[in-house]
């Protein structure tokens, strides 16, 4: 069996950080300066490079939705183009005081996908992308 790719390694380890809402400090080494946050979304709008992307996870896992949690059900490798790809479920409850109003106690279960392209010379982040229907999550959570 052979070694993993070490940018694949970084990738996982990037997605998974943030979708735990660890702190930007815990990827930073892996993330080149400013990296792109790509996403689609009104929620999203502000976030604009990964370690914004990252701060706005760590609110909403602290002040929001303290329970959240993902449910990954495949991630993948294009070893050609150095990008990874994950597919999951998002988890949350709004049971935090943050919010664009008091706590729903409403819950969503929200798919997304990552994007993750990667530098192959130093296995570093070079763009995020996440692919998401925030329009149906915020319903979910009674914000919409």
């Amino acid at each position: 069996m052979s070694e993993e790719d070490p940018a694949f390694t970084n990738a996982k380890k990037i997605m998974h950080s943030i979708d735990a809402a660890k702190p930007y400090e815990d990827v930073a080494d892996m993330v080149v300066e400013n990296a792109p946050f790509l996403c689609q979304s009104d929620a999203l709008k502000d976030a604009t490079t990964v370690k914004g992307w990252c701060e706005w996870m760590g609110n909403f896992a602290t002040n929001i939705a303290p329970d959240c949690k993902p449910t990954v059900h495949n991630i993948a490798w294009d070893s050609t183009n150095k990008t990874a790809l994950l597919y999951a479920t998002y988890h949350a409850k709004h049971t935090g005081t943050g919010g664009p109003m008091e706590a729903t106690n409403k819950e969503t279960n929200t798919h997304y996908c990552y994007i993750v392209m990667m530098d192959a010379t130093t296995n570093k982040c070079t763009s995020f992308t996440k692919v998401w229907n925030d329009g149906y999550c915020l319903k979910e959570l009674g914000w919409a």
